[in-house]
């Protein structure tokens, strides 16, 4: 994913592996649709698209003052929130650039033009950070993960489902760069397939020794003792340590508890949703029939089936072992722990939001 020239470029990651194709658009539309769609995915490149297109909105706006160019940004953030109501770090971004915006258009000389150039600089912080982020998070999970390990991996948490690097797959980078000598089992993730397609061509890109496996053997390796560690992102956590990801996690948490075996969730801070008390209040997104009974255009059901989609479901704090961020570790009991994480890295962005506002107060406007 990169910002160039007014357009914002991403992968197509519905075409991979079969083909690498860099998209772009130029309007809040076009990254709706993008993001909608799973062109984008994953919930912190969900997240800095969802920044950059409120860069679009303010760029495309025919407002002649701050305040009609906030309310055209605050237009674009309700519809891209819309695309997909899972993941809290598309709320969570767009907030974050509503709030910049919204802090710049009250300072003393601030001009639609300066605006501009403040909310797009700030999306492109916001995606630079999501790479340090992730470098951090690799190495708190790196150094749990032991010499020679089996790890299983469930859907993509790679660059491609962040601005670079990852979250789970950023650990097992960092395992791999760091000579472990780790192999990663890799399920398939149906419906869409986000293991086949996409984690076992980072994988491989990467030259981390993997297999690929159905989503129902992860059960049988656990209990035969050829899984040592279960790795997996996620879209949103409630304040109790439950972990909202894609769908199936939760089987694999369950058994992998049931045999002994550490399962951690790696997600950046902004994933943490402290406003969600317990995973009973995460909305779960359900999709079209499509992608169970069909892959491409081949049909796998009969015609007319009834078919249920969920794209997630909820892993209750009891079946996870910890939840690796940037901030560290966090164990039980998870609402002291997240909590804490959550406000170190409120601390650290709000003092370099200051001293931003203090180098605009000293030049004098914005």
């Amino acid at each position: 994913m990169y910002f160039f020239n007014g357009r914002l470029h991403l992968i197509d990651q519905k075409l991979l592996p079969g083909a690498f194709t860099v998209v772009s658009t130029d309007t809040v539309e076009g990254t709706y649709a993008f993001i909608k769609d799973m062109t984008v995915r994953g919930a912190p490149a969900i997240g800095a698209a969802g920044a950059f297109g409120l860069v679009l909105a303010a760029l495309s706006s025919a407002a002649t003052t701050p305040a009609a160019l906030l309310a055209d940004v605050a237009a674009a953030k309700a519809r891209l929130d819309s695309s997909r109501p899972t993941a809290v770090n598309l709320a969570w971004a767009t907030g974050r650039l509503h709030g910049i915006a919204a802090a710049y258009a009250a300072l003393p000389g601030a001009t639609v033009a300066a605006l501009r150039v403040a909310i797009e600089s700030e999306a492109q912080a916001l995606a630079e950070e999501d790479v340090a982020i992730n470098r951090a998070l690799a190495v708190h999970g790196a150094a749990l993960v032991p010499q020679g390990a089996n790890i299983l991996h469930h859907c993509n948490t790679g660059a491609l489902a962040t601005v670079d690097i990852g979250t789970a797959l950023g650990v097992i980078y960092e395992c791999h760069r760091q000579g472990k000598g780790i192999h990663v089992w890799v399920d398939e993730t149906r419906p869409r397939l986000q293991g086949a397609k996409l984690t076992a061509w980072e994988l491989m890109r990467g030259g981390v020794p993997m297999h690929l496996i159905v989503d129902s053997a992860a059960g049988m390796l656990m209990a035969g003792g050829k899984v040592d560690v279960f790795l997996f992102g996620a879209d949103r956590v409630a304040a109790n340590g439950d972990v909202a990801n894609k769908v199936g996690t939760y089987k694999n948490c369950v058994v992998a508890r049931e045999v002994g075996i550490a399962a951690y969730a790696c997600v950046p801070t902004s994933t943490i949703d402290l406003t969600v008390p317990s995973g009973a209040a995460i909305p779960i997104e359900e999709r079209a029939a499509e992608e169970v009974t069909h892959v491409g255009d081949t049909a796998l059901a009969p015609a007319g089936v009834p078919v249920f989609n969920p794209a997630f479901d909820v892993t209750p704090a009891k079946y996870i072992t910890g939840i690796i961020t940037e901030e560290g570790v966090c164990y039980r009991p998870f609402e002291v722990s997240l909590r804490a994480a959550k406000e170190a890295a409120e601390r650290r962005a709000r003092v370099t939001w200051e001293a931003k506002l203090a180098a605009v107060a000293a030049k004098g406007s914005l």
